[in-house]
C-alpha cells in the first residue's frame, strides 16, 4: 500500500499529539534516570560505612515520593493553583502522562535533601520528611508558580522559571541546607574551637560518574521541556537555544569552580569541578529558553565560581552540608533565576511585555516566596523530629555507620578466597563452583611455586633433625599468640599462607595506626588534610601444636611488599585458653 498524505487537520492534530506525548515520556525517562546519578554522586561523597543508607534513601525517595505525589500532592497543587479539588486517580488516563512528567520533577527536588543530611539522619525521619515534601511542600511551590501563576497576579509580571532552576533545584537545595542546620553536623566535623575537620567521601569515582549521569539526564529537564508542543505549535529556534545554553552553562560551571579552587588552594580540585558542572546546569535551568549565548557563559561561570565560596561560608557557620547541595542546587538556582533580566534576549523581553526592572522584581518575589515557604516548613518539620528525639541516630550508631545500624548490611564486605579450604587444605579435592576440581592448598601451591615448596621441605627436614629441651613439642609446649599488623590488601594472601601451614583459625580486625610509613597529604573539596593514621588489618592467631615461628614466617612472607608500612608481627605467651562449647582448657581448647 502506498503512503497517503494526511487529508485533514484532525489527522494532523492526532499525529502531533502522538509525537508530543511520546516525547513527554522520553523526557520523563531521562529525568528519572537522573536518580541513578544522584545515587552515585551522593554515595561517592559519604563514608563507606554509610553508602547503603544513602542508596536506600534514594530508592525510597522515589518510591514513597511518587506514590504520595499521585495520591495527595497533585491534589494540593491544584487547590493552591485555584483549579479546585480533584484527585489524580479520578483523572483521564491520558493525562497521567502529564502527571508523570511533573512527578519526576517533584522527586528530583525531594532527593536533593538526602545529600545534605547524610551520615546522621534517621531513615524514618528522612522518609517522613519526603512524604510531607511530596504531599505539601513542593506542591504548594508549583501551585503558586507553574500551575497557578500567583506571582504574576501580585507584581503584574510573570515569574520566569522554564524548567525548575528555582522551583525544583533552588527549593531542594534550600530545604537541604535547612534540614542540615536543624540536624547539626556529623560527629568530629568540627573541633571545640570551631575549626573544621575534613571528612572525605569514600569514592571520587562514584561522584564523578554520578555527575555525568546527572548531566545526561539534565537534557530531559531543559531540552526535553522545550521540545514539547504547546497549543499545537513548536518553535525549533527555542529548542536550539535551550540545547546551546544548557551545554555552555554546564561547561562554564565546571571551569568556574575549578578556577576558584585553583586560586584558593593552588590545585584544581576534582570534586569542585564535578560539582561546578552541576551548578552551571542548575544556574541555567530557569532561563535556557530566554538567555543569550553569552548569558549562558556568564551564568555558568558565576554559578560554578560561587560554589567553593558559598560552601566555605556554610562551613564557617557550622552547617554540615555533606554533599554541598546548597551551593550546587540552592544558591546556584537563586543566582540563575535572578540573572534572568540581565541575560534575556531583547526579543524575549518584548514577548514578555515587561521591562527588565519589572522582570527583576518578579524574579525576586518568586525567589523570596519559595525560600520563606521552604525554610519555614522544613525547619518546623525537622525541629519537631529533633524535639521528639527522632531526627538523628545515636552517637554509637553514627560511629558504627548507618549501613549496619539502620539496615544491618555491610556495603563492602570482605570476601575470602573461594579456593582456600577453611580447615587448612587437608581435603584431597575441593569441588569448585565451576564444576571443576582442584588439589588441596598445599599441593596446588607446590605445583604453582616449586621454590617455595622446596624451602618448606628444607624447613621441615631441619625441624625434624633438631633436638628440643621439651621433648619436641611445638612452642615449648605452651600456647602462643601471634599478632600481626599488615596492609589490608595483603589479607587474602596471609589467609592463604596460614591455611597452607595448617593454621586457618584467626581473628581479623580493621584498625588504623602510625609507624614507619610516611604521612600523606589529601585534599577534599579544596581543603587539605593529613593522613598519618593508615588503614591496617590486625590478625590474631593462637597456636598450640603449630610452631609459632612457622606462623610468623607464613605471615611475613605473604604480607611483604618491600615498602615501608608492611607492618609488624608480635609473638606473646598465652597463659590459658577456654573453649566455650566444650569447656576444654589449655592446648585442648585451641
Amino acid at each position: 500500500m502506498e503512503p497517503t498524505l494526511l487529508q485533514s487537520g484532525e489527522e494532523v492534530e492526532m499525529l502531533m499529539e502522538a509525537i508530543n506525548y511520546t516525547w513527554i515520556l522520553v523526557a520523563t525517562f531521562l529525568i528519572f534516570f537522573m536518580h541513578a546519578g544522584f545515587a552515585m554522586l551522593e554515595a561517592g561523597q559519604v563514608r563507606s560505612k554509610n553508602v547503603a543508607n544513602q542508596l536506600t534513601k534514594n530508592l525510597l525517595t522515589w518510591s514513597v515520593g511518587v506514590t504520595v505525589f499521585f495520591l495527595i500532592g497533585s491534589t494540593v497543587e491544584g487547590l493552591v493553583a485555584g483549579n479546585g479539588f480533584a484527585f489524580q486517580f479520578n483523572a483521564e488516563a491520558v493525562s497521567w502522562m502529564d502527571w508523570l512528567y511533573g512527578a519526576v520533577f517533584a522527586m528530583t527536588a525531594a532527593t536533593i535533601v538526602s545529600g545534605a543530611v547524610a551520615g546522621r539522619a534517621k531513615l524514618r525521619a528522612y522518609v517522613t520528611y519526603t512524604f510531607l515534601l511530596a504531599a505539601v511542600i513542593y506542591p504548594v511551590v508549583t501551585g503558586m508558580t507553574w500551575a497557578g501563576g500567583h506571582i504574576e497576579s501580585i507584581v503584574g509580571t510573570p515569574f520566569s522559571d522554564f524548567a525548575g532552576g528555582m522551583i525544583v533545584h533552588g527549593m531542594g537545595g534550600i530545604a537541604g541546607l535547612t534540614a542540615a542546620w536543624i540536624l547539626g553536623p556529623r560527629m568530629d566535623r568540627y573541633n571545640d574551637d570551631g575549626s573544621v575537620n575534613v571528612i572525605p567521601g569514600h569514592s571520587l569515582t562514584f561522584a564523578v560518574l554520578g555527575t555525568l549521569i546527572l548531566a545526561f539526564g539534565w537534557y530531559g529537564f531543559n531540552v526535553g521541556t522545550s521540545a514539547i508542543f504547546t497549543e499545537g505549535s513548536f518553535d525549533g529556534a527555542i529548542l536550539g537555544r535551550v540545547a546551546l545554553t544548557t551545554t555552555l552553562s554546564m561547561a562554564c560551571g565546571a571551569m568556574g569552580a575549578g578556577l576558584v579552587a585553583l586560586l584558593k588552594t593552588g590545585k584544581v580540585d576534582t570534586l569542585y569541578v564535578a560539582n561546578g558542572l552541576l551548578a552551571g546546569l542548575v544556574g541555567i535551568t530557569a532561563i535556557p529558553d530566554a538567555s543569550t549565548w553569552w548569558g549562558a557563559i556568564l551564568v555558568g561561570t558565576l554559578a560554578g565560581a560561587q560554589l567553593p565560596i558559598v560552601f566555605g561560608l556554610t562551613e564557617s557557620i557550622g552547617i554540615d552540608d555533606v554533599c554541598a547541595v546548597f551551593p550546587v542546587h540552592g544558591s546556584a538556582g537563586v543566582l540563575g533565576t535572578l540573572l534572568f533580566p540581565v541575560v534575556a534576549t531583547t526579543e524575549y523581553m518584548n514577548e514578555l511585555g515587561a521591562t527588565r526592572p519589572e522582570a527583576f522584581v518578579a524574579q525576586v518575589t518568586g525567589v523570596v516566596a519559595i525560600t520563606v515557604w521552604t525554610v519555614g516548613m522544613t525547619a518546623l518539620i525537622w525541629f519537631v523530629f529533633k524535639l521528639a528525639g527522632q531526627a538523628r541516630v545515636t552517637p554509637e550508631h553514627e560511629r558504627d555507620g548507618l549501613d549496619v545500624s539502620e539496615h544491618g548490611v555491610d556495603t563492602y564486605p570482605e570476601f575470602g578466597q573461594p579456593d582456600v579450604a577453611t580447615d587448612g587444605g587437608t581435603d584431597e579435592k575441593i569441588i569448585r563452583t565451576d564444576g571443576g576440581e582442584r588439589l588441596d592448598g598445599e599441593r596446588e601451591q607446590s605445583e604453582r611455586d616449586p621454590h617455595r615448596n622446596a624451602k618448606r621441605s628444607e624447613d621441615e627436614s631441619r625441624s625434624s633433625s633438631e633436638l628440643r629441651s621439651d621433648g619436641g613439642k611445638p612452642n615449648d609446649g605452651e600456647l602462643k599468640m601471634i599478632t600481626a599488623i599488615i596492609r589490608p590488601d595483603k589479607l587474602g594472601d596471609v589467609k592463604k599462607g596460614l591455611a597452607e601451614i595448617g593454621a586457618p583459625s584467626l581473628t581479623v580486625t580493621n584498625v588504623s595506626g602510625r609507624g614507619s610509613q610516611p604521612a600523606k597529604k589529601g585534599q577534599w573539596r579544596g581543603e587539605e588534610y593529613t593522613v598519618d593514621l593508615h588503614q591496617k588489618v590486625k590478625i590474631e592467631c593462637v597456636v598450640a601444636d603449630i610452631p609459632a615461628q612457622d606462623v610468623v614466617e607464613a605471615i611475613g612472607e605473604a604480607a611483604n611488599t618491600g615498602e615501608p608500612g608492611d607492618g609488624k608481627i608480635f609473638v606473646m605467651p598465652v597463659e590459658d585458653a577456654y573453649q566455650v562449647r566444650t569447656g576444654k582448657t589449655g592446648q585442648d581448647a585451641v
